[in-house]
């Protein structure tokens, strides 16, 4: 039976969200799943250890067919986790950031861009004469985020009284049906 924070998080997840983010109940039994940011701060441990095992390959001139399979793996990281931080985490944060709300707007242009960069590398082949580039690039532009994110967003939402426990299992959910979805032959 879905809690009224998975409600509210799936119809955020729809982009029709009036409703108020979720808040901490004094008697809610804790999750088993990571709250929110620790969710999201694993996953960010998780793709940057993909992009330092990309970098080696590269350096070893490793033979294309690999250095494709860890750099899809990374878009499509990337692109679960991008989802659910838009659809899920960004508008909860942003209704309790108040003042600080433009880390959020800054948080979705650097996904923007990042998207850019991740469609061309899964448009192109390890053959391509700039894909190494590109992979290097958005390795730097995730870095730049990961500081932002859990050197100031972060901290911030987790002294609000936004109910990360289930923001986390939203999350979690939402990802996995999106790696499902990557999963399925096309």
């Amino acid at each position: 039976m879905p809690t009224t924070a998975t409600k509210t998080s799936a119809k955020a997840s729809k982009g029709a969200s009036t409703q108020p983010a979720a808040k901490k109940s004094a008697g809610t039994k804790k999750s088993t799943a990571p709250d929110a940011i620790d969710l999201l701060t694993a996953d960010h441990r998780e793709v940057k250890a993909l992009f330092k095992e990309y970098d080696k390959l590269v350096k070893a001139d490793a033979e294309s067919g690999e250095k494709e399979t860890i750099a899809l793996q990374i878009c499509v990281m990337l692109t679960a986790h991008a989802t659910a931080e838009e659809e899920l985490f960004y508008p909860a944060a942003r209704e309790v950031l108040g003042e600080d709300e433009d880390l959020v707007d800054e948080a979705d242009v650097e996904h923007a861009s990042a998207k850019e960069l991740i469609a061309q590398i899964e448009a192109g082949s390890p053959d391509d004469p700039l894909y190494d580039a590109k992979v290097k690039v958005l390795g730097e532009y995730i870095d730049h985020h990961v500081k932002e994110e859990e050197g100031e967003m972060f901290p911030k939402v987790r002294k609000s009284d936004l109910d990360l426990d289930a923001l986390g299992e939203d999350i979690a959910a939402r990802k996995a049906e999106l790696l499902d979805k990557a999963d399925e032959p096309h």
